[in-house]
């Protein structure tokens, strides 16, 4: 069946392109589990960990995870790679000499972007958080060991004019010690409420405030009201005392912005997660950034071969995720904005882009 505005020649790149592309993947991710399962494998046998764990709940999830990290990277190896010998064997010349512009040889390129960009998008962000939840999960339970709050001093805003403080807290029985919550209202302290311990209870989800004080404050007056045990419906849960090590992974793009929000009126740095949000919406971007790097690259033909094509694009390549890393790091530190953190280096290798497809021969 003919695609309408879909050539012969579209679909020989389109398919040469995609099937480069996950031959590139399945070799990769074939030797990064290899290197994977090399460095934890004493942890597994120390641990006695089930077989069946290991595959399903751990390489099962971490395979997709992988290729969508660097799926940018397998791209642009994909087209260097396939682009190169099309180039090698002529038939870039003989495409051009067909009578079809340089500008439009590069739409199939452009297809078989586009649908790996969209599969990226929603992988990363709607369909792989629940795999990186089960593979956290195994991490965190056979190789980091159990987490153990070891936080003093916990100072948290919970809702606006709101604040709580731990002495300490222990995640383990889900209680803290020296509890303490302060309303304030424009500014001036309006009650305070203090308690040996505050323990969560699952059965009500409320915590349970054992020998408290309170003192209620309206102008001059005060009011204080003494007690052994009062519940607290307080916005605050022991998720938030848990572990948050690569937390932004396990949710999706709607619960990931949620959680910036909600952490943000706490008063908690969202810098990690911005991060991770604004990457997820760049990525596709330098899927088509880095293929029309590619094209323009491999599309000359070289005469060392293959070869040049390919060890220029990977140095391009790792420059390029060397920039991103850097770029995210100022980001977390608070340094520089996330979201101008984030697009800076695909706006950077999307200038490059430009100069090489303008400097391609055509």
């Amino acid at each position: 069946m003919k695609i309408p505005g879909i050539t012969t020649i579209d679909l020989y790149i389109i398919k040469k392109f995609l099937g480069t592309f996950i031959y590139a993947i399945i070799l990769i991710i074939s030797i990064s589990v290899v290197f994977d399962l090399t460095e934890k494998i004493d942890d597994f046998i120390e641990e006695e960990t089930p077989l069946n764990e290991i595959v399903f709940d751990y390489y099962i999830n971490f395979v997709p995870y992988f290729a969508n990290l660097f799926v940018f990277l397998f791209t642009f190896i994909a087209v260097i790679f396939f682009t190169s010998k099309l180039s090698n064997q002529t038939e870039v010349i003989a495409i051009l000499s067909s009578g079809i512009s340089y500008q439009r040889m590069l739409r199939p390129y452009f297809i078989s972007a586009t649908i790996i960009a969209v599969f990226s998008f929603l992988l990363s962000g709607y369909f792989l958080p629940p795999a990186n939840a089960k593979r956290t999960e195994f991490e965190m339970k056979y190789i980091k060991g159990e987490f153990r709050n070891t936080d003093r001093n916990i100072h948290r805003q919970v809702e606006p004019g709101v604040f709580i403080y731990f002495d300490s807290y222990t995640n383990r029985i889900k209680a803290g010690y020296k509890f303490s919550i302060e309303k304030f209202v424009d500014g001036q302290l309006v009650s305070k409420l203090i308690a040996d311990m505050a323990k969560w209870d699952s059965i009500s989800n409320k915590w349970s405030l054992k020998n408290y004080k309170i003192r209620n404050i309206n102008g001059l007056s005060e009011e204080i009201i003494r007690g052994k045990t009062i519940d607290s419906t307080i916005n605050m849960h022991p998720d938030d005392f848990d572990s948050k090590w690569n937390l932004y992974e396990t949710m999706t793009n709607p619960e990931l912005s949620k959680y910036i929000e909600q952490e943000r009126v706490k008063g908690e740095n969202v810098e990690v997660y911005e991060v991770e949000l604004y990457r997820r919406y760049s990525a596709p971007l330098a899927i088509f950034v880095l293929t029309l790097i590619g094209v323009s690259l491999s599309s000359r033909k070289a005469k060392r071969g293959v070869g040049a094509h390919i060890g220029i694009g990977l140095l391009l390549s790792f420059t390029y995720i060397l920039f991103m890393e850097i770029a995210a790091q100022f980001a977390i530190s608070g340094s520089a904005n996330p979201k101008i953190a984030i697009l800076t280096p695909t706006i950077a290798y999307g200038v490059i882009s430009i100069f090489l497809y303008r400097t391609a021969p055509k």
